[in-house]
Order: C-alpha cells, then sequence, then structure tokens
C-alpha cells in the first residue's frame, strides 16, 4: 500500500495518517496496465491547436486527505489548454450517451480560467510566478469558474516536471500579445461556416443584413433603422461596425461625439416598445462644450420622445446601481469560499457558511441585478414604455441587464443558436472589455493577484447594511410565528406598487415556457449551485454514478436526520417526566413557546431562539415571548 500515492475511492472521513512511506514506482506496479491506458487515451484538439508540453505518471487527486488518493495519468499543457489524460477519460468516450462538452473535457482547463497557481513544497503551499529555481512536488489550480485541481508529481519524472511547471506558467501567466491569443490560431485553422440561414447558426452581427434579420425578426424595423456609419470603425472603436438606431435620427449625429450620446437599439418588444442604451458624453469643464453637449443631447431626447415613440425611460445605471468596484470586491470575497484545498478546510468553513455568504454581498448583487431587469421588464410589457439604459460606456452594466431582459422575455433567446447569437449582440458587438475585465493578456497581473490574495474572508465588524438573509429570517418568522407578527416586520427596501402586482401576478398564474418568464427574487430563491455542497463528499463525484451515486448520499443523510429525531424525543420525553415532577410554582412558570419545538421550554426572562436580524426587525413592539400564545392556522400563511 502506498502511503503517499494511493489509488483508490475516498471516504467520507479523514483516514489515518499512514505509518509507512513505499518508495516503489506507481508505473512498476501498474506496467501492463498504464501501457494500455495510454494507448486508449488521447488527446483531442481543435483546429489550430498545438501541444506544447506533457508529463506523465502524474496524479490527480480525487480527494485532498492523508491518504493522497486519485488517479494517475498524463498532464499536458497546449496554447489553449490545460488537459489530464486519466484512466477514466476511455470509459466516458465509449458512453454515447454520455452528455459531453465538445470543446472543454471534464478535466480541461483552458489557459484563460486559470486564476492562481500554487506549488507544494515540502507540505507548505506557495504561490508560483516567473522562473523557479525549485520544482514542487504537488501543483494546485484555482480556476475562475471556481474549481480546484490538485496534481500530485512525486513519481513524475524530473524533466517532465520542469517542462510541464514552467510551461503552464509560462502560457497562463507571462504578459502576451494580442496576436499571441489562441483565438487566432483557431479562426485560422476552422472552417468557415457556410450556412446562410439566421435560424440555424449564431447571427455574428458582422454585417448590416445580419441587423435587418433581427430588427425584422422583432418587428422593430417601422421605427428603427440599420446604418453603417462606423464601418470600418471610422467614428469609434467602441461602436460595432453595424448597428440600429432610431430612424429620424441622422447619421451625422453618429459621428458628433465617436457615437456617445446616440440611442442604440437594443430589442423591440411585441407592442412596439424597445430597450434602448446610450454611453455618456465626455465630461467638459468648459462652459462653451458643455452648452454645445446640453443642445445635443435636447435635441436626441426630443427625437425619441416624438411620435412614433413611447414615452422613454432612463435607467442611469452609473448612478443609482451597482458599480462595478463593488462587484468585483463581492466576486473576490464569494470567489475564496470555493477555493479550498481540502476537506478539513471545506467543513471548517461549512460551519460558518451563511454568515461567510452575506459577507461576501455576491448573492445580494445577483438579486438586484435580477430585480432591476425585472423592472425594464415591466416597463415595458405592462407600461407600454421604452427604457433607455444610460452608463459610461454602455459596456458593462448594460450589457448585463440587456440580455437578462431578453432571456427573460424573448423565447428566442432561450435556444441554443438564440442565446448564441444574444452573446455576439451584446457582448461581442456591443464592445464589452473582456481583455481588461478577464485580464486575458495578463498585463497587470501581479497588481490583480496581489489585490485577490489581501482580501479578507471575513469581515471584523459586521455590516451595517440590510443583510441579504434578513429575507430568509424575515420568511422563517412569519411561517413561524404566522400573520401575528409578519405584519410589523416591513421591508426598506419594498417594491414599487406597480412592479409588486405585475411579478405577483405572473407568478400567480401557471408558466408559459414558450412567453414571458420572470425569476424569483425573493431572498432564500438566491441559492448556490448544489455541486458547491457535493464538491467535498466523494460519494457523488463517482464517474458515471449520477444519481445513484447522489441518492445514496442523501439516504445516508436521512438516516443520520432520523436517527438524530429519535434523540430528540427521547431528550423531550425525559425532560417532560421531570417538568411533571416539578413543583407547582416552576410548572407554572415555564411553558412551550410559539417557536416549539425548535425552543422547548420558554420563561418570561429570556427570549425565543431567533436570529439577531429577526428581533431587530421587531424593534420597539412588545416582547412577544411575555405574550400569551394564540392559534395561529400556519396552512393560511
Amino acid at each position: 500500500m502506498l502511503g503517499k500515492g494511493v489509488v483508490g475511492g475516498g471516504g467520507g472521513t479523514k483516514a489515518p495518517k499512514p505509518s509507512f512511506v513505499s518508495y516503489v514506482r506507481p508505473e512498476e506496479i501498474h506496467t501492463n496496465e498504464k501501457e494500455v491506458t495510454e494507448k486508449e487515451v488521447t488527446l483531442h484538439l481543435l483546429p489550430g491547436e498545438q501541444l506544447l508540453c506533457e508529463a506523465s505518471t502524474v496524479l490527480k487527486y480525487v480527494q485532498e486527505d492523508s491518504c493522497q488518493r486519485g488517479i494517475y495519468g498524463k498532464l499536458v499543457c497546449t496554447d489553449f489548454k490545460i488537459a489530464f489524460l486519466g484512466d477514466d477519460e476511455s470509459a466516458l468516450d465509449n458512453d454515447e450517451t454520455q452528455f459531453k462538452n465538445k470543446v472543454i473535457g471534464e478535466n480541461d482547463i483552458t489557459l484563460h480560467c486559470v486564476d492562481q497557481i500554487y506549488g507544494v513544497f515540502d507540505e507548505k503551499k506557495k504561490p508560483l510566478f516567473g522562473q523557479l529555481k525549485k520544482y514542487p512536488e504537488k501543483l494546485i489550480i484555482h480556476c475562475k469558474d471556481l474549481r480546484v485541481f490538485h496534481f500530485g508529481l512525486r513519481y513524475t519524472k524530473e524533466e517532465e516536471v520542469k517542462r510541464i511547471v514552467s510551461g503552464i506558467i509560462h502560457h497562463t501567466q507571462a504578459p502576451k500579445l494580442l496576436k499571441r491569443l489562441f483565438l487566432f490560431s483557431y479562426a485560422s485553422a476552422a472552417q468557415n461556416n457556410t450556412a446562410t440561414d439566421p435560424k440555424n447558426h449564431t447571427v455574428m452581427f458582422d454585417t448590416l443584413k445580419d441587423w435587418c434579420w433581427e430588427l425584422e425578426r422583432t418587428k422593430g424595423n417601422v421605427k428603427y433603422k440599420a446604418v453603417s456609419v462606423n464601418e470600418g470603425y471610422k467614428v469609434g472603436e467602441r461602436l460595432p461596425a453595424f448597428f440600429v438606431v432610431p430612424t429620424p435620427l441622422p447619421e451625422e449625429d453618429v459621428r458628433c461625439f465617436q457615437g456617445r450620446g446616440i440611442p442604440i437599439w437594443c430589442w423591440s418588444c411585441h407592442n412596439g416598445c424597445a430597450l434602448l442604451k446610450m454611453s455618456a458624453l465626455p465630461k467638459e469643464q468648459d462652459d462653451g462644450l458643455l452648452q454645445v453637449q446640453k443642445s445635443f443631447l435636447d435635441g436626441i431626447y426630443k427625437t425619441i420622445h416624438r411620435p412614433p415613440y413611447e414615452i422613454v425611460k432612463t435607467e442611469d445605471l452609473s448612478s443609482n446601481f451597482l458599480s462595478l468596484q463593488d462587484i468585483q470586491t463581492a466576486y473576490s470575497k464569494f470567489k475564496q469560499l470555493f477555493l479550498i484545498d481540502n476537506s478539513t478546510e471545506f467543513w471548517d468553513t461549512d460551519i460558518k457558511w451563511f454568515s461567510l455568504l452575506e459577507s461576501s454581498s455576491w448573492l445580494d448583487i445577483i438579486r438586484r441585478c435580477l430585480k432591476k431587469a425585472i423592472e425594464i421588464t415591466e416597463c415595458l410589457e405592462a407600461q407600454n414604455m421604452n427604457v433607455l439604459l444610460l452608463e459610461e460606456n454602455a459596456s458593462d452594466l448594460c450589457c448585463l441587464l440587456s440580455s437578462l431582459v431578453q432571456v427573460m422575455m424573448d423565447p428566442h433567446c432561450r435556444t441554443r443558436v438564440g442565446f448564441q447569437s444574444l452573446v455576439q449582440k451584446e457582448w461581442i458587438m456591443g464592445g464589452h472589455c473582456f481583455l481588461d475585465r478577464c485580464n486575458h493578456l495578463r498585463q497587470s497581473d501581479k497588481e490583480e493577484h496581489q489585490r485577490q490574495l489581501s482580501l479578507p474572508l471575513t469581515q471584523s465588524k459586521s455590516s451595517p447594511k440590510r443583510g441579504f438573509f434578513r429575507e430568509e429570517t424575515d420568511h422563517l418568522i412569519k411561517n413561524l410565528l404566522g400573520r401575528r407578527i409578519s405584519k410589523l416586520i416591513n421591508s426598506s427596501d419594498e417594491l414599487q406598487d406597480n412592479f409588486r402586482e405585475f411579478y405577483e401576478s405572473w407568478h400567480s398564474k401557471p408558466t408559459d415556457y414558450h412567453g414571458l418568464l420572470l425569476p424569483h427574487i425573493e431572498g432564500p430563491e438566491i441559492k448556490v449551485w448544489a455541486q458547491r455542497y457535493l464538491r467535498w463528499i466523494p460519494e457523488a463525484q463517482i464517474l458515471g454514478g449520477g444519481r445513484v451515486a447522489t441518492m445514496s448520499k442523501l439516504l445516508e443523510m436521512m438516516e443520520e436526520v432520523e436517527h438524530l429525531q429519535e434523540k430528540i424525543d427521547e431528550r423531550h420525553h425525559s425532560q417532560g417526566a421531570l417538568l411533571a415532577e416539578a413543583p407547582p410554582l416552576l410548572r407554572s412558570s415555564a411553558r412551550l413557546s410559539s417557536l416549539f419545538p425548535f425552543a422547548l421550554l420558554q420563561r418570561h426572562s429570556s427570549k425565543p431562539v431567533l436570529p439577531t436580524s429577526g428581533w431587530k426587525a421587531l424593534g420597539d413592539e412588545d416582547d412577544l415571548a411575555k405574550r400569551e400564545d394564540e392559534f395561529v392556522d400556519l396552512g393560511d400563511v
């Protein structure tokens, strides 16, 4: 048995520390098996993709624990991705019914997806940068999609370790020239799509014809027109070569401020209302220039306010919504909850999971984005109003909200081809700065990692803002105590009457999946995907196990819950017997609370066990613990 390189399944509990270390190389034990494996497992390359370096006898850990369990295979690096070719790959390739990504495999990491690389030296974890004098015995890769990979290099040849580690560091972290990105190699090698029907292939929106087709599809061609004034990017690089503007708008106006201050069409609703976006004019100090800008904007607003255009509602996202810094900070904190290296750290974090999640504010940002998108949808659908999104460059939050609105309102955008076309239209042609936002060229790599590594995992002080999980606390209180105290809890961000009516009316009707779709935005409905909870449970990671492995773990948890329930019942029985034997005075001073069975006995000197935020909501109201309980039918709540 190998003390530091056992191949096999992991257990749910932490295994005992090995008492000895075997120095027999694993390839000497499984020589014949590995020869067969290497013949069967092949590296799938995309057009234009080139193999750069590789290393054999690499251990990919299934679960990080003292026994170092995992799967042996080959680790390779190309100019597009890092890939691990293990013994399990051939089994999946032979299964035709298995869902499989045609571009990225389960054990593939695109170079742009790598967030940070660590090496383990004598059981000490250190970040890896630049040229290395000493090479690690273990490689840990944190990904931007919140995956974590552990690769053991102890039994890999020294020369292969140097090549693979140096190659991965160089091709993921070294500054790059734009033309060196893989997309250029792929574009020149891949065959062009000869399909001409926009209904059956992704619309690229790189021709005037594509925009005219989209206008016709959404019936927006009556009030809007496609223009080619920026063909060859003669007006501005942040504008697409072709785009759509209101029909009465002179093309000369587009050239005035390099396309800024121009309402650009995004999408038209079935009732004729449209979603527009506009980038802000440059800030000027000179009074004369300011007057010119004012006159220009007055002319633009007169154009889009007169018939046949509907009333326009302006959403200023730069001043009345989230800032990019808020989003970056929240995501960095949120990300730290997932970039965990071992099961012990996972379970330690799980104890304070909700408080850490709330302190990141990430789910609250998700909720606010969904809520804003529903507000825009309500204006378009119910109030018959045009909506104009205003942002400094109209290329960040405008892309996000416009995409969300179209996914909610347009069934075509919920198809595979429609969604790909939506991303191409709103994000690619919309001018989103992928190079800067994702740091694809690694121009500011050192500063980026220093900022991320310095972010605290927890806050030293509780946030003065209204917590995201206050929504969950409100929901809990209303269900436990009934309508009596639900009237006392008032949400500080009360939704507008029209919006609330529109939102609740839609959710009260049967869902039409070919029409308008609105997400739930209540606190308890905004959740983290289930895979986060299953990542460190070995039974859920069985390849091909599917629902059987997950169900096995759920049954195990249910058995544990039943066991705990039996203990609770025994304790209740013993406490009930003690209460019956107590003196009359003591029996009269203790009673069951409204929170039974979560708080068994309640005395006048204490409050029921509720989260602090729940009692803050009750404020100056009478102490409910001192009131006599009343019958409440929770079924009507």
